[in-house]
């Protein structure tokens, strides 16, 4: 089968990658607000990226998850798109 899809349209992966100076409160409340994850899936997300090193937090089109690396980003977060 041929995909026909546009990059913008195949599904990619939002990354949380782990760091030394975020706090698990900073990066739980940015995952709810920025996310819209649920206090549970952005603590389990925060513990994974602290002990496996990163984390897929998101996944959706180019278009959905550029805004919220962005986001992310500013909030001193370290991701990227997969």
């Amino acid at each position: 089968m041929i995909d026909h899809a546009t990059d913008d349209e195949r599904l990619h992966k939002l990354i949380l990658w782990n760091d030394d100076y975020n706090t698990f409160e900073h990066v739980i409340e940015s995952l709810i607000e920025v996310c819209e994850h649920n206090p549970y899936q952005a603590e389990t997300c925060a513990l994974i990226a602290h002990f496996k090193g990163k984390c897929a937090v998101k996944n959706g089109t180019l278009e959905e998850l550029k805004p919220m690396q962005a986001e992310l980003s500013i909030r001193k977060l370290t991701v990227g798109i997969k």
